[in-house]
């Protein structure tokens, strides 16, 4: 338990750059430096992720610690990779937050996000090479991430894999495997159900939103920030709110503890009281279905046939993840000839010169430092 911790703690210290940005660290960090798991198990939870609502990178770091060592190494695995943004979060909604502006810190904040630039590239490269070596599996790599490119939204990804999984189905025969059963843990799915239905029944003013946002959002940290707008909003000045979306953007690990921000400033007398119900609220849910459903998902991978789909699924997995390399990641950080070329040389010293992502981030930092500085 303390080695899952520990390793997701340093990971939620260095994790800049959302979501895509943190499967690139988790494959680094998981399949090629400790090889906890396979790349295709990796692709797999991926896919799972991607098809539930909730904070998707954290879902995927909760499923990668419950494989390690049960729901305990998922707890472990949360707490880790959460803490730090926690804290930071707090921290920055109870003190002035104008240097956030300044620019030393925006310097900061773009040279991370280039790093997240090359991360992802990493990560594509990587999953390209081991997942897409069939004709048919580069195709669907590239068309998905085209279709994405071209009509980005949830409805498409979702789409996208289902038609990568019914291809991957049809072109392979039944290999004779014996069907696996497919079980669903009922417990967390009725512990979904109760507190989604409990607002109806008590007053749960802080919790509900939260929990409700945590439960209705696909797609990642971004995407939450309407929604969150729409349910607690109206409770807070609007500078505060987006001071709030800023600052998740500004630190590392994931952008759902935007909800610890929020939640401090709602707290009334018990601002960090208030900052953990929020936070824990908000990631709950997405937790909760992913305890119901992982059983199940892996179960799906001794059913027959279920090798071709599984195949297809990784391919349409790196052609999202290709597709979000470029918005958005490159969309966002890169804004001339200097960040590309700054890339290009990270890219270089990750993948030839294989040196620590901690090193990197500390570079990129202080590069962005001293251009927002000049």
């Amino acid at each position: 338990m303390f080695e899952i911790f520990k390793t997701f703690l340093m990971l939620g210290c260095v994790s800049f750059g959302g979501p895509a940005a943190h499967i690139g660290y988790f494959r680094r960090a998981f399949v090629q430096q400790r090889g906890w798991l396979s790349d295709e198990e990796f692709a797999r939870l991926i896919a799972l992720t991607q098809f539930l609502p909730g904070p998707g990178s954290s879902q995927l770091g909760f499923a990668l610690g419950h494989k390690r060592a049960g729901l305990g190494g998922a707890i472990a695995a949360f707490l880790g990779f959460t803490l730090p943004s926690v804290v930071l979060m707090i921290l920055l909604a109870s003190v002035s937050l104008s240097y956030l502006h300044q620019g030393w810190a925006q310097g900061i904040i773009h040279g991370l996000k280039l790093l997240a630039m090359v991360v992802v590239a990493d990560a594509v490269l990587g999953m390209f090479t081991s997942f897409c070596k069939a004709a048919l599996h580069r195709w669907i790599c590239i068309i998905s991430a085209s279709v994405l490119l071209l009509y980005p939204s949830l409805l498409t990804q979702v789409g996208v894999l289902l038609a990568a999984a019914l291809l991957g189905r049809l072109v392979t025969p039944d290999s004779g495997l014996r069907s696996g059963s497919i079980t669903v843990q009922w417990l967390p799915l009725g512990l979904f159900a109760l507190l989604w239905l409990l607002p109806m029944l008590l007053s749960l003013p802080l919790f509900s939103p939260f929990y409700q946002a945590g439960s209705l959002v696909f797609g990642g940290g971004h995407v939450v920030l309407p929604l969150l707008q729409s349910l607690v909003g109206g409770q807070m000045d609007s500078d505060t709110f987006l001071t709030g979306y800023a600052a998740a953007q500004a630190v590392p690990g994931p952008m759902f503890t935007l909800a610890s921000f929020l939640g401090y400033h709602l707290g009334g007398e018990a601002p960090i009281l208030g900052a953990l119900i929020a936070t824990l609220a908000i990631f709950l849910p997405g937790f909760l279905l992913l305890l119901g459903l992982l059983k199940g998902w892996e179960g799906m991978a001794q059913m027959p046939g279920f090798a071709g789909a599984t195949a297809a699924i990784n391919a349409a997995v790196t052609g999202i993840l290709l597709a979000a390399l470029y918005q958005p990641v490159f969309s966002s950080s890169v804004s001339g000839a200097g960040d590309m070329a700054l890339v290009l040389v990270g890219f270089a010293l990750l993948r030839l010169a294989r040196l620590p992502v901690v090193v990197l981030v500390a570079g990129f930092a202080l590069v962005g430092l001293a251009g927002g500085v000049l």
